[in-house]
Formats: structure tokens, sequence, C-alpha cells
């Protein structure tokens, strides 16, 4: 049997978990949902669910991970051996790879487009159109079935490149590279906005604090959603990159390290964003792709060093798509590996076949694709992978797997919490998200 790869460092452990949970989610929908729901009024839920989502749910699946040495599949059967049921743990983890794969694919198609602006930046193909409308119609062909082959094939074929280098020598590299750059970027970029005429407004929002807000449901259930989802917890990718980890890792410690960073890079998209909208007068109601693919590309042409600026921003969304790309396909990746016993190589191979395939026949349906995803399947894998470890295996296992590395048990409540709030609170995302039709 293979030796079982993993990270060479702790840094480059954290640094891959940093460029999981950094996405679209950050640059797209935070800003927008705290422009939507109150400024300050709605950071305060949202720490607090970081808080609770980081010390529970973040911890767990990298525990379980590296309790199992495995993906989702083995770890779920390893759970239910001891009950004589280990077929049945392993038919429940398919859901978070299936989950993982799909996401991934959708991703795909996201990273194309990502990709072609982020060239486009450089030619001036990105700034071209002369107004919102002529950069929705240049989206809206983008975005259509089969509009942007070239460039989708090219992110995917860069993101198996990384993959098949493997654990140490590929993900933790590109990670220990990427994600520091993609923060320098956003720090360069808030710098930036801060000096031009208006965006005092903008700070002015995001930090002012509405008590009405806290009394609306909404801005509640979708702080709970943001942070959720933002956090990567859906029974796969951190559970994957924590089979990675050693004995000797403090994982309640890096765990709160990845919480601190995701939320940073979600201020500091916010702090970038919203101060530009104010400076053109304009309210920041339009999350998703339109944001990044027609809002703001018409804002940006209209101010200084437009051009520069274009490079910067989508040179750094680039980079945090990317990372969180090369995540979501490592658990489908694994799996093949472990199952087919395949090296990595061919199981990368294996995988982008189905990738390239898959993501160039839904481009046209893809928004519908990643709605089903984020409704049904990722708080269902993290509320699956939550009873696995807190209800099947037990507290003295969950104890002992959470307390290696450490030099000092961590907090006695923690296996209580999570057990009786953390598991329920994936169910309650699972039926608020069909209730509203996403909240993530």
């Amino acid at each position: 049997m293979n030796k079982r790869e993993s990270f060479s460092s702790r840094w480059g452990f954290i640094c891959a978990c940093i460029g999981s949970a950094v996405g679209m989610g950050n640059i797209w929908m935070f800003p927008t949902r705290v422009s939507l729901y109150g400024g300050g009024s709605f950071l305060i839920p949202y720490f607090l669910f970081v808080i609770l989502i980081g010390s529970t749910g973040v911890i767990g699946e990298m525990s379980f991970g590296r309790a199992a040495k495995s993906g989702p599949i083995d770890a779920f059967g390893i759970a239910c051996e001891k009950r004589g049921r280990r077929k049945s743990g392993e038919a429940l983890g398919m859901i978070p790879v299936i989950g993982s794969l799909a996401m991934a694919i959708g991703y795909t198609v996201v990273m194309g487009w990502i990709l072609k602006y982020a060239v486009g930046t450089f030619t001036g193909a990105t700034l071209e159109p002369e107004n919102v409308e002529a950069f929705g119609a240049k989206f809206g062909q983008m975005a259509s079935a089969f509009g942007n082959n070239l460039w989708q094939i090219i992110a995917l074929a860069a993101c198996m490149l990384i993959l098949m280098l493997g654990v140490g020598s590929g993900i933790e590299k590109a990670n220990k590279v990427m994600m520091p750059i993609f923060f320098a970027l956003f720090v360069i970029l808030g710098i930036y906005v801060a000096f031009q005429p208006g965006a005092s407004a903008g700070y002015h929002y995001i930090f002012r604090i509405d008590p009405k807000a806290f009394s609306d449901p909404a801005t509640w259930i979708f702080a709970l959603g943001q942070a959720f989802f933002s956090l990567s917890v859906a029974g796969n990718g951190t559970l994957i990159y924590g089979s990675y980890l050693s004995d000797e890792e403090d994982i309640p410690a890096s765990a709160g390290r990845v919480a601190f960073f995701d939320t940073i890079a979600a201020i500091l998209a916010a702090l970038v964003i919203i101060p530009a909208m104010a400076t053109t007068g304009a309210q920041l109601n339009q999350g998703g792709p339109g944001l990044l693919f027609i809002f703001l590309p018409n804002l940006i042409k209209t101010m200084p060093g437009g051009p520069v600026i274009a490079i910067i921003f989508f040179v750094a969304v680039l980079l945090a798509g990317m990372t969180s790309l090369i995540n979501l396909y490592e658990a489908p990746i694994a799996t093949v590996q472990e199952k087919l016993h395949l090296s990595r190589v061919p199981a990368c191979g294996v995988i982008a076949v189905v990738g390239v395939i898959v993501s160039l026949v839904i481009q046209g349906i893809v928004s519908q694709w990643m709605d089903v995803l984020s409704v049904y399947i990722c708080p269902l894998g993290a509320g699956l992978a939550g009873i696995m470890f807190f209800w099947v295996c037990g507290k003295k296992y969950v104890e002992a797997q959470v307390n290696l590395g450490r030099e000092k048990d961590y907090r006695a409540s923690f296996y209580t919490i999570c057990k009786y709030v953390y598991v329920p609170v994936c169910f309650i995302v699972l039926i608020l998200g069909i209730a509203l039709g996403g909240i993530g």
C-alpha cells in the first residue's frame, strides 16, 4: 500500500484550507449581503455564526478526515463499521463526494468566465463595452450554452496540472503562492478605493448599526447562510484536507486561523466593492455573476487607472477561484485513487474527462445547477458528516481525535455543542434553503 500523501508544513495546510474557503462567495455575495441587510448590523450575526461554525464544524471535519486518513466514503464507512453497517456508511459517503464533483464542474464554468475576463484585462477586451447594457450583452453571450469552451477547458487543465503534482508539491505550493498574492492585491485595491471621492459613504454604510435590522429574520438567516457556505463545511473538502494531516497538528488552532483569514477576505472584498460603488452613488443590490461580470467592470472602466485596477481585481479573483476549484476536485480525485487503486495522475485524468464533458454541457444552465447543489447537497453533506462524527463515533472517539496534537485539551463543551447545536444547524440551513430558494 502506498504511503498517504501529506502537507509538508502547517502553513501550507492552513493556506490550502484558506484557499478552499476563500472564493466567489466572499467576493460576489458577501458585499451584497452586507449592503442589503444593514451593513454593520449584518456583520454582527455573521461574525457570531463564523465563530460557531469555525469552532465546531470546521474542527469536526478536519479531525474526522485525519482520524480516517481517507475521504468521505471510507470515513463514513469507518464510523459505521462498529455497528456492522460499513457499506451503508460508504453509500452515504458518496453524497458529499458526488456533491463535490458536481460543484467543481459548475465552478469550472465560472472559472472559465473569470479566466477570460482576467486575460481580457491585459488585452483590453474586458473593458471594451461602452455601457452597462453592452457589458450585460457580452456576459450573456459568454454564459450561454457552449459560449466559452476554450477558456473553460484551459481553466480546468491548469487546475488538473496542479492537482497532478500531488498534495505537497501541487496543492500546498500553489496555495502558498496564490493566497498571499490574493490578499496583497485586495489590500492594494482597498487602499486605492479609499482615496476615491465619495468612498467614505461606503465605509459609513458598512460599519453603521441599524437596530431595526436585528429584528428582521432575513438578517440572521442570510448571515447564517453566508458563514456556513463561506467556511466550506460540506463533508468533503475540509475533510479530505484533514486526511493529509499529521497527528502532531493542532486542529482547533488551525481551524481558527482558517475562519479568521476567510473572514478577512470577505471584509476586504466589502471594503473594496461597497465604497467603489459609493463613489458613483450606486447601490449594491446585485450579487452573483452579474456583479462580477457586468456592474463592476462597468464601474472600473469609469475609474482613474481603470485598466490597471481591472488587472489587479480579476487576477485576484482568478487566484481565489482557482484555490477553491482545486479543493472541490480533490475529494473525487482522492476517491478514485482509493477505490480504483489508481495513482494520482491517472485519477486526475479520469476526473478531468468527466469535468470537461459535463462542464461544457451545463454552460447554459450552470446557475440552476449550482443552486440545486448549494440548496440540497452541501448542507446535507455537512449534516451527514456531523452525524457520523459526533453521533455515530461518540464522545470518547471525538475528543481523542480533536485533542490529538494539542498540549491542552480543547474545551469540554465542544462535543455537546457540536452534537446538539452544530448538527441541527446543518439541517436548518438545508430546510431554510429549500424554503427560500437558497441562503448561501
